[in-house]
């Protein structure tokens, strides 16, 4: 899914699907899937998966779905492939992505844009009242159980303290040239005096913030939103990768960690570093970094809320995705794949007696 996800052609595929790496000799040489004969095979399985998917919203709104690359451990954005059609059909595109702004702005900056070759004009940052309260430290929020109650009581004061994090994730955008929004993510419990909570926030960094309310009132609850991004995009564009492809490995990694985790330093387990000694032998230094790490925090430590300082980036190990095009480092302790609910919908979908499809709602 993540060579897919960076696909740019049918050859392009057939050439990534070749640079798998499936192993390494005695000699610590990488044995490919080109070199076992396996790429041709592998291209003919996925020559229709390369296409989109067209579809379209509820208000007729043309959308491309293609592919799914996992945000913890690959880029969490959609298709490149998608991109480059979509930027060719509509005066404006908006892509995806996703599994925090940390991660899957900085990927989408650093590994697919270096990929595809676009440049975007601006980015959206999506905040919730909820996130930023979160981001105070003062509730415990454990997966799968209610909200605490005290986080849905009004208190723009806490949106304040958690707005560490979002100021952070400006100046992560800034930092890449892009010109920045927030979207308030409006629920229906929210108060108006935590939404203008986040609008302070936002006008302290000096960006355009829109309260979205497209969740209960569709198209029509985005058309603020929608407004301060053409305005964004009206301005001139000075996008910037974070690194150059040359620089090595833990230069990458560091880069990444000091200035968008806000990291004092990386330090790597005698495992981790073997193995970048040994990518950048097979010539895999040249690489862009995919960070894997928890999504519950800037940093590797699911505990700091906010945007903590005074800590360290941990490296226990390092994995090469060779054909998608990218290495990542594993930081911290943290699942390789995205957890499923104990009752996920799929189990309510089914076919009635009539032959319609039911569940969905």
């Amino acid at each position: 899914m993540a060579i897919l996800g960076l696909t740019r052609s049918l050859q392009d595929l057939r050439a990534r699907l070749g640079r798998i790496v499936v192993g390494y000799n005695p000699g610590g040489d990488a044995v490919t899937a080109e070199q076992l004969k396996g790429a041709g095979a592998m291209t003919v399985i996925m020559r229709e998966a390369v296409k989109p998917n067209l579809l379209q919203t509820l208000e007729n709104t043309p959308v491309l779905v293609h592919a799914g690359p996992f945000g913890n451990i690959a880029t969490g954005n959609s298709s490149v492939v998608a991109d480059l059609i979509g930027i060719r059909g509509g005066d404006f595109l908006i892509t995806e992505s996703g599994f925090g702004a940390d991660m899957g702005a900085e990927r989408f900056f650093n590994i697919k844009c270096r990929t595809s070759g676009l440049e975007p004009d601006a980015a959206v940052i999506v905040a919730t009242v909820r996130a930023l309260k979160a981001h105070s430290g003062r509730h415990r929020v454990v997966a799968g159980r209610a909200l605490p109650p005290a986080l849905l009581e009004e208190n723009p004061d806490e949106v304040h303290i958690g707005g560490a994090n979002l100021r952070k994730q400006i100046e992560n955008i800034q930092l890449h040239g892009v010109t920045p929004v927030v979207a308030i993510n409006a629920f229906p419990g929210d108060f108006a005096s935590e939404h203008a909570a986040i609008g302070e926030i936002a006008a302290s960094m000096g960006v355009r913030a829109a309260v979205s309310n497209h969740f209960t009132d569709g198209g029509k609850g985005a058309i603020e939103l929608a407004e301060a991004v053409v305005e964004a995009t009206a301005q001139p564009s000075e996008f910037r990768l974070l690194y150059p492809s040359t620089a090595s490995l833990r230069e990458k990694i560091e880069t990444i960690a000091s200035k968008i985790y806000g990291a004092d330093g990386v330090d790597y387990s005698p495992v981790a570093n073997r193995q970048l000694d040994t990518y950048e032998r097979n010539g895999f230094g040249e690489l862009p970094i995919c960070v894997a790490k928890t999504h519950l925090s800037i940093s590797s430590d699911p505990a700091l809320k906010g945007a903590p300082t005074g800590w360290r980036l941990p490296v226990r190990e390092v994995r090469a995705s060779v054909g998608a095009g990218f290495v990542y480092p594993i930081c911290g302790e943290m699942r390789t794949m995205p957890g499923l609910g104990s009752s996920p919908a799929a189990e309510r979908i089914d076919i009635d007696e009539n032959g319609e499809i039911v569940g969905l709602s």
